[in-house]
């Protein structure tokens, strides 16, 4: 959505600021719609809910695309969008993929299913500047919600629920309120969420705001597209890599280490003049760190309460992650159009991922420990 930021707002004479609510917006009802598109998928099957998303997702393209008012950005870009986001994402997608895989290749799986979708965004980079070169913002939406039209088919072999998977099948039977109650009582989950609340809000910044950024500096265009192209080509290793490294060693200090990176990276950035090559080499790094969070994250989810639930409380932690993606989108536009600068922004971003990576090292990465009426949990 980064590409359609300038054009957008050079063709309709909207500030940062709406277009920032609009994509913060969309963040938000993206990680609200999260946990609930997670549980009915967990009950009713996963190619179902993806379907929906797929339509909720053109239809919201669509809006946007013919968006008159700021108020029509905000429901088809924000609303429509952010939920179609919802029901095709990582709590619905990842949840499928664990009951495919047993514990010992589950870590390896999520980094897989991450790493697919860090290649959409290697790919869609370039394909997304290229189209509104060619065609104009609005037309290329439209011709995105053509190439929509194949995830329902693609998402046909995940027609079952959780309890199709003999692995959800072994593990204990509760109800929705039950799960949700023992995971609320578990201090490593909110641990685990608050951290992933930073996730959002530094990645969701870059994604919107970094090729407005570039452009600010006084670097051409084409740096930018260069920039998102790197961050998803080279998230495709970090995925696999934390994926890998996931299922073999600490899944928490992996996080936590994670998160330091990125403040190292951050501040390594804004105190550098900026040149073509500065952003060449904080994408490839920034990339490797981008979504190598998501699989031990999610891995750890599982790891606390198995895979019945998982697309459910997986989502509510995601749903953390998005709404430090909306204060991160929300922010950027808001801060520069009173200051003129994205710096603010970039500083917090900074000091929260060193307080995410303190937040990770307690966290206990072991069961739940359940009461033999498999209702009750204590917390670790």
């Amino acid at each position: 959505m980064g590409f359609f930021q300038l054009p957008i707002l050079q063709d309709t004479g909207w500030d940062r600021s709406t277009f920032g609510f609009a994509i913060a917006l969309q963040n938000l009802c993206w990680g609200i719609g999260q946990p609930f598109f997670g549980a009915i998928a967990d009950r009713y099957g996963t190619w179902r809910v993806v379907t929906v998303g797929a339509i909720l997702y053109i239809v919201g393209l669509v809006t946007m695309a013919f968006a008159a008012t700021p108020l029509w950005l905000y429901i088809g870009g924000g609303v429509l969008v952010g939920l179609g986001v919802a029901a095709c994402s990582f709590g619905v997608i990842l949840a499928a993929m664990a009951r495919l895989v047993g514990p010992e290749k589950r870590s390896l799986a999520f980094g897989l299913g991450t790493a697919a979708g860090s290649a959409g965004m290697f790919l869609y980079a370039p394909i997304s500047q290229g189209l509104i070169d060619a065609l104009g913002w609005s037309d290329s939406l439209l011709v995105f919600c053509v190439i929509l039209l194949i995830i329902p088919v693609l998402a046909i072999p995940l027609r079952g629920n959780s309890s199709a998977s003999n692995i959800a099948g072994a593990e204990i039977e509760q109800s929705i309120s039950e799960a949700l109650k023992e995971a609320f009582a578990h201090k490593s989950y909110l641990l685990l969420a608050s951290g992933f609340f930073v996730c959002g809000f530094q990645v969701a910044f870059i994604a919107a705001h970094f090729p407005a950024y570039i452009s600010d500096l006084g670097i051409e265009a084409r740096w930018a597209v260069i920039a998102i192209s790197l961050i998803g080509f080279f998230n495709i290793f970090g995925s696999l890599a934390s994926g890998f490294i996931g299922q073999y060693y600490s899944k928490r200090i992996l996080l936590a280490l994670i998160y330091f990176a990125r403040s190292i990276a951050f501040t390594v950035f804004l105190l550098v003049p900026a040149t073509p090559t500065t952003i060449v080499i904080f994408s490839i790094v920034i990339g490797i760190l981008w979504l190598s969070t998501v699989a031990p994250t999610n891995g750890l989810v599982a790891v606390m309460f198995g895979t019945r639930y998982l697309g459910m409380l997986g989502g509510i932690v995601f749903f953390s992650h998005q709404l430090g993606s909306f204060l991160g989108i929300w922010m950027g536009g808001v801060l520069y159009d009173q200051t003129g600068s994205y710096n603010l922004v970039w500083w917090l971003g900074m000091v929260l991922g060193l307080i995410a990576a303190v937040v990770h090292w307690p966290i206990k990465e072991e069961a739940v420990v359940r009461s033999p009426q498999n209702l009750a949990s204590e917390t670790i």
